[in-house]
């Protein structure tokens, strides 16, 4: 259970790096290298790398593949919701429901 729960905080954490990627997308850089060598695109797949490793590390300790992966659908969540906060971004009926399907989907599984 403790794994399932740390692997839940690292996809919380893969989907705050997403918001790190989106802001760095944002920003118009010259040279056209720079739009990918920033901090905020670095720092996006660092922790995106980190969260891997903390995956690797769950599953080594006991979390069955088929268990990650369902957790891992929980950043259809997380995203939609970080980026309504972050960036202001729109969440339409259509996004609601099958956010709502997902989390349906999330507890039918394990209980």
């Amino acid at each position: 259970m403790i794994y399932a729960l740390i692997a839940i905080g690292s996809v919380f954490t893969a989907a705050c790096a997403q918001m790190l990627l989106k802001q760095g997308a944002r920003r118009g850089y010259s040279p056209w290298w720079r739009q990918y060598m920033n901090g905020w695109v670095i720092s996006g797949y660092g922790i995106m790398f980190a969260t891997m490793v903390v995956n690797i590390w769950c599953m080594h300790h006991g979390l069955q593949l088929k268990e990650i992966s369902i957790i891992e659908s929980m950043s259809y969540l997380f995203v939609p919701a970080l980026s309504w906060a972050v960036f202001k971004e729109p969440i339409s009926w259509r996004k609601g429901l099958a956010i709502g399907v997902i989390i349906i989907g999330v507890i039918v599984f394990f209980l």
